[in-house]
């Protein structure tokens, strides 16, 4: 059946009763676990359902050589699902969402992306692929052996031990599931659904497919929005930098917010303080389960409760929760530090394996001496580098070559992305994307965090943008909007904003 009679029949089909929530946690790159409620029955497009979205979609995929360089040998399917466009007025573009991580999988976002772009799906379908390694494409993923989070010991965790393991179970090559070869998938799909133009969205780690896609398929491109850049430039094990800054940065909000400051006066030695208690001892504590409220024990480790904090700088929600947890956490009280670990359980939904495939192969060795040099003076990045030192000690797979890392060239419009707050990928990684890009605008969110499209009106402009294939005139008024939170002084109470006066802005 072609695609254009199945986008009809999606579209009559009836609709399911109630409209669906959307759940995405305080890392915005994952998301709850989604699944396809009616699978496809072969690799042409079918009409299926995704989880929390109330019409039909289409479900497929397209079989591949595991290793391109050998056609003949194992292949494996690559997952796709379209949300046929309401209005279908352009039938030979699509919209391209690309997931973050990486190691997430792009249609467990489904109901995320139907949502953030429902203006863009007004008159063009989006599409959306499980990236080989993810979700339904071949899944490279670690177990947990039923580890209890709340009670586990991270910091006493053997890596290399874990990552062995991991790696025994694999069945994959996984040397072949870095992001170029993965690019590939990503255009198999675009001609079998015959798509001439796509319109490519990517967050986070997925904004690296979007830089990779203008440099190895520009002909398939209409536009290209990064969110929450992550440059060819930058090897993402910088990150450590970036977490710092927002930390600071939060610090320097409460401390220059009259009510934060007056309620919590030493909040960055608080900070510092359980930090230090934490690293001479963890706190072992009975609570009742965040998600389930049956009793156990909560084991609090240094390197979760920085996770925490790291976590909920992600989100203007969650971070108005920090002063308030931080300070807690300083007199003994970690229920509110609790809270917040309870809220990303479950929602760290990466597939491990992949994710190495693509950090120990495209990042890894691009630590030079000087970035190695200040991870080591970052908690934050020296837990990371080590942690990523011994996994891909284990995972050995082939390091891309320099000009992987060279800055994108392009004369194709892109639209850029940033969240002033954002803890993973700052404005800075943003202006480094875009130093060959002629054609390209870069947009700041003042009061957002990672991933702007989802907790702004960024999706609105992004569908201008699609809509006119340029930047130039694109309204972005919108962003400078004032939608700070007020930081909680208690369980309770968020802390307004100071009111401004009508006469303010007079004369």
């Amino acid at each position: 059946m072609k695609l254009r009679n199945l986008r009809q029949l999606a579209h009559k089909a009836p609709r399911l009763a109630g409209a669906a929530l959307l759940a995405m946690m305080a890392l915005k790159s994952h998301a709850m676990a989604t699944d396809i409620l009616e699978r496809p029955a072969s690799n042409g497009p079918q009409s299926c359902y995704l989880k929390d979205i109330s019409d039909r979609a289409l479900c497929g995929l397209v079989t591949v050589p595991e290793n391109p360089a050998k056609p003949d040998g194992k292949q494996i399917d690559i997952h796709y699902a379209v949300l046929p466009a309401i209005k279908p007025s352009f039938p030979g573009e699509a919209f391209l969402a690309i997931a973050g991580g990486p190691g997430q999988s792009a249609i467990d976002n489904a109901a995320g992306f139907n949502s953030m772009f429902r203006k863009v799906r007004q008159t063009r379908d989006i599409l959306l692929i499980d990236q080989r390694g993810t979700g339904r494409s071949n899944l490279l993923a670690c177990s947990d052996n039923g580890l209890d989070p709340l009670a586990i010991d991270d910091e006493n965790a053997d890596m290399i031990a874990e990552t062995r393991a991991c790696l025994a179970t694999q069945e994959a090559d996984i040397s072949q599931y870095g992001s170029v070869t993965a690019l590939s998938d990503f255009e198999a799909v675009r001609k079998a659904l015959g798509y001439q133009k796509l319109h490519v969205y990517g967050v986070s780690y997925g904004s690296r497919m979007g830089q990779l896609y203008l440099r190895h398929y520009p002909e398939a491109l209409a536009t290209v929005t990064l969110d929450g850049v992550v440059p060819m430039q930058q090897s993402v094990l910088a990150i450590g930098e970036a977490i710092d800054r927002a930390v600071a940065l939060m610090l320097k909000d409460c401390a220059g917010n009259t009510a934060c400051q007056a309620r919590f006066p030493q909040l960055a030695d608080e900070l510092a303080a359980v930090h230090n208690r934490l690293a001479q001892s963890p706190v072992d504590i009975g609570v009742n389960h965040p998600l389930t409220g049956e009793p156990q024990q909560f084991l609090l480790t240094r390197s979760k409760f920085a996770g925490v904090v790291r976590l909920a700088l992600y989100s203007p929600t969650t971070r108005a929760l920090l002063p308030l947890a931080i300070h807690e956490a300083s007199k003994g009280n970690y229920q509110s530090i609790l809270g917040l670990y309870g809220m990303t359980l479950g929602s760290l939904d990466l597939a491990a394996g992949m994710h190495n495939s693509v950090v120990c192969g495209e990042d890894m060795h691009r630590i030079d001496a000087d970035l190695q040099q200040r991870l080591q003076q970052s908690y934050y990045g020296k837990l990371m580098l080590d942690g990523l030192q011994k996994a891909c000690s284990v995972w050995q797979v082939p390091t891309m070559d320099a000009s992987f890392a060279d800055a994108v060239d392009t004369k194709l419009p892109v639209l850029l992305l940033s969240g002033e707050l954002d803890p993973a990928t700052p404005p800075s990684w943003a202006e480094m994307a875009m130093a060959n890009m002629p054609n390209a605008r870069h947009l700041v969110a003042p009061y957002s965090g990672h991933g702007i499209a989802r907790e702004s009106c960024a999706s609105g402009i992004i569908a201008e943008f699609v809509s006119e294939g340029a930047v130039d005139a694109l309204d972005t008024d919108c962003l400078q909007k004032d939608i700070r939170r007020g930081f909680y002084l208690n369980a309770s109470t968020v802390e307004p904003l100071p009111a401004v006066s009508p006469l303010a802005n007079k004369e």
